[in-house]
């Protein structure tokens, strides 16, 4: 059994955010695992026209900022880059394609299994994200469907979708981009809402929606809120007439209460204000040529995506981290208490304004400080 003081699980933002802070304190006694054979592998092979949604000044790892030329907001292969460089400037070399398969408290210290080989640990920081494995439902009838049907975690571009009827299931912020990478391609698009969304703009006036929360959200009683319901009124008019409902809850309410993010608007709502992409409701079944909704329409189409989610699956590689798990099954905090002393989540927590890097910028500096602590106590 190998012992080191410090183990890091996951080789993403989160995890070399972390192992950015502890450089700056000069820990270097640490390794990270990493089950790919890359760092930022999700990063890498995230859909081709994918952007950040945040602002770069708020969007990069601690202690290095993104490069001044890149652009307000970052495309998937600047994010790489800027991954694989913020490894080399902090010497970074996790140990890839090793698994981690079991995480249990013995005694004081951690015992953490891996597809290679065992290690015992004083602290542990768990940072393998939100996106892990796909969610994937079923509909009755799936079985005769003669299409197509893949996770949005697989769609790269148009070209395979050519001369296509394509449905996205679900209009979350990945489910939105991807029916307009498909309908700027001319390929015909249905996009299957389930529930009521909240709508934001990337951009007002050519300035970042983002900035502007952060302004409002300083606007005592409730005054931001209602001026911003306003402004989004203004910009998209009349959504529901195509189909669309929207949430009475407030988006910034929404995403502080739930973690679900609002869908942020980069040109979708006009393609189907252009009928470009025609809105259904839920999905009821699948039948041999297509899908029935549940207000009775068959829909023919030949291929399906479904833009349903992620499970982090955390606790089927840890025990006890139920104990502070919330209603999505996420750690509810990031440093661990009791049962789970000595262990850390970064990166899970979906529930604030800046954005998940923005987050782990932030909570990085709190857990790299509270391992600091432990390590000076211990000398």
């Amino acid at each position: 059994m190998t012992r080191v003081p410090i183990i890091i699980i996951g080789a993403g933002p989160a995890g070399l955010a972390i192992a950015g802070r502890l450089d700056q304190l000069d820990i270097e006694d640490y390794i990270i695992i990493e089950s790919a054979n890359n760092i930022g592998s999700s990063w890498r092979n995230h859909y081709d026209r994918l952007h950040l949604h945040t602002v770069k000044k708020w969007s990069h790892l601690p202690h290095f900022p993104f490069p001044e030329a890149y652009p307000t907001y970052v495309s998937r292969q600047q994010v790489v880059d800027y991954l694989d460089a913020y490894a080399v400037k902090f010497n970074i070399k996790p140990r890839l394609n090793e698994s981690v398969t079991h995480i249990e408290k013995d005694g004081t210290k951690w015992k953490v299994k891996t597809s290679k080989e065992e290690y015992l640990t004083d602290q542990v920081v768990v940072a393998t994200g939100i996106n892990k494995i796909p969610n994937v439902p079923t509909w009755p009838g799936q079985d005769t469907y003669t299409g197509e049907i893949t996770h949005s975690k697989y769609y790269k571009n148009p070209e395979p979708y050519k001369n296509q009827k394509v449905l996205i299931v679900g209009m979350g912020n990945t489910g939105s981009e991807v029916a307009l990478d498909l309908a700027n391609h001319d390929v015909p698009v249905h996009l299957s809402v389930r529930s009521p969304i909240s709508l934001v703009p990337r951009d007002l006036n050519g300035r970042p929606v983002q900035e502007t929360a952060k302004i409002l959200a300083k606007i005592p009683f409730g005054l931001g809120d209602w001026l911003g319901s306003q402004i989004r009124k203004i910009y998209f008019g009349n959504v529901e007439k195509y189909g669309l409902r929207i949430s009475k809850m407030h988006p910034t309410v929404q995403l502080t209460k739930t973690g679900k993010t609002p869908v942020i608007d980069l040109g979708t709502i006009d393609m189907i204000k252009k009928g470009k992409i025609k809105v259904l409701p839920d999905i009821q079944s699948f039948y041999k040529d297509g899908v029935i909704t549940t207000d009775g329409e068959q829909i023919e189409v030949s291929r399906v995506i479904l833009a349903t989610g992620y499970k982090a699956e955390i606790e089927k590689m840890m025990s006890n981290v139920e104990t502070i798990f919330d209603s999505h099954n996420l750690p509810n905090r990031i440093i661990g208490t009791e049962a789970l002393e000595g262990s850390y989540f970064l990166g899970f927590d979906n529930y604030k304004l800046g954005g998940i890097l923005g987050t782990i910028y932030n909570d990085s500096e709190v857990i790299a400080e509270q391992i600091q602590s432990k390590l000076e106590k211990q000398t």
